[in-house]
């Protein structure tokens, strides 16, 4: 067991015993709370026991995409890290290439549209302003 398991089976707790794994609907939960190192980690359970299988590269982009908002939380003037989120938005877009519209419930073509939006801002900007704010971040739903 990591260090992390405690922490990560206290954010998946109340997802136990539904449809579909509990690290999967846990990243959803975090990362639509603004929570996009807990979403990362939480995923990486799953991804690390499936890496090899066919939803390997799906779970893989999923933590990209939540990566790429962790360095834009943590962008600061000394520190910049829009080039690696951008950068990490391009790994998940890849990764999410071999999947159908909707994978897992999640509409990948919405989510492509957000990675193609969030990277846009920042070439638009020249990687010189953060795109993200407490009031714009992005959410991720599932479908039915």
């Amino acid at each position: 067991m990591s260090h992390k398991s405690p922490k990560i089976a206290a954010l998946i707790a109340d997802l136990q015993g539904r449809d579909l794994d509990a690290h999967y609907l846990g990243y959803f939960a975090c990362f639509n709370r603004g929570q996009f190192y807990e979403a990362h980690d939480v995923l990486e359970e799953l991804w690390l026991a499936d890496r090899h299988g066919p939803d390997g590269n799906f779970y893989k982009g999923l933590i990209q995409f939540a990566g790429a908002f962790v360095h834009l939380q943590k962008d600061c003037v000394k520190y910049p890290r829009l080039r690696p989120a951008a950068a990490l938005f391009t790994l998940a877009e890849e990764n999410f290439r071999p999947y159908p519209a909707t994978h897992e419930r999640l509409n990948l073509l919405a989510t492509r549209a957000l990675i193609t939006n969030w990277r846009g801002r920042l070439e638009a900007m020249d990687f010189t302003r953060n795109p993200l704010a407490p009031n714009n971040a992005p959410m991720l739903t599932l479908s039915d």
